[in-house]
């Protein structure tokens, strides 16, 4: 079993580094509302990478858009975010804070901007098609819901165990966590843009 779409979907979603913006935004919150927050953006998250896994690819049969193409630019988003968790900062995080608040205020705190663009954004979703199409089975395209149930239960962890968390490693230690999950997304984004480029330009291959 290949367990290398699981990694780098962790790795992108990362939830551990969106604990401070989680007690940000529920820090008013009861506990009931709280642990409505926790499985709404855990759920939102499994809906994202399902339905990217299940129809992903025919939205981009419907825009004329080649996979390989795709390829480039979902690695090129990957090693964005790489840079950005380099630099410990969220992988999928708004680059404009007023967005953020704007966006919250519109929708709800759960899934805007918990999960759509923190945990889930453009790399992560562009990286389950990727991964879709690799998949030659059935079995191998469940796997990889699976591993989109995996991720939501790993971010429904890390949320209700926020507190506790946050106090243990505290900011240097999530600031490293997050700069080691970026190391190794900047090399899975090489590996996904070169396989990309290898499809577009086939002689880069021989």
């Amino acid at each position: 079993m290949d367990f290398k779409p699981l990694v780098t979907l962790l790795a992108l979603v990362n939830p551990l580094a969106i604990v401070p913006f989680f007690i940000h935004y529920t820090q008013d919150f009861s506990r009931a509302q709280r642990k409505r927050t926790i499985w709404i953006a855990s759920f939102s998250t499994f809906v994202v990478i399902a339905t990217c896994a299940l129809i992903g690819l025919h939205i981009l049969e419907f825009f004329g858009i080649s996979l390989a193409s795709f390829q480039v630019g979902g690695g090129l988003l990957l090693m964005t975010s790489a840079l950005a968790m380099l630099n410990a900062q969220p992988a999928e995080a708004k680059s404009n804070e007023e967005e953020m608040h704007d966006a919250a205020a519109r929708a709800s705190i759960a899934v805007v901007p918990l999960t759509i663009p923190l945990l889930t954004g453009p790399a992560t979703m562009s990286t389950v098609v990727i991964y879709a199409d690799k998949a030659k089975t059935f079995l191998q395209l469940g796997t990889l819901v699976g591993y989109g149930v995996l991720v939501a239960l790993a971010t429904a962890l890390c949320f209700s165990l926020a507190q506790p968390i946050a106090r243990s490693l505290g900011k240097t230690g999530i600031n490293v966590m997050t700069r080691l999950m970026g190391l190794i997304l900047a090399a899975l984004s090489v590996e996904v843009m070169s396989d990309g480029l290898v499809k577009l330009f086939p002689v880069l291959g021989s």
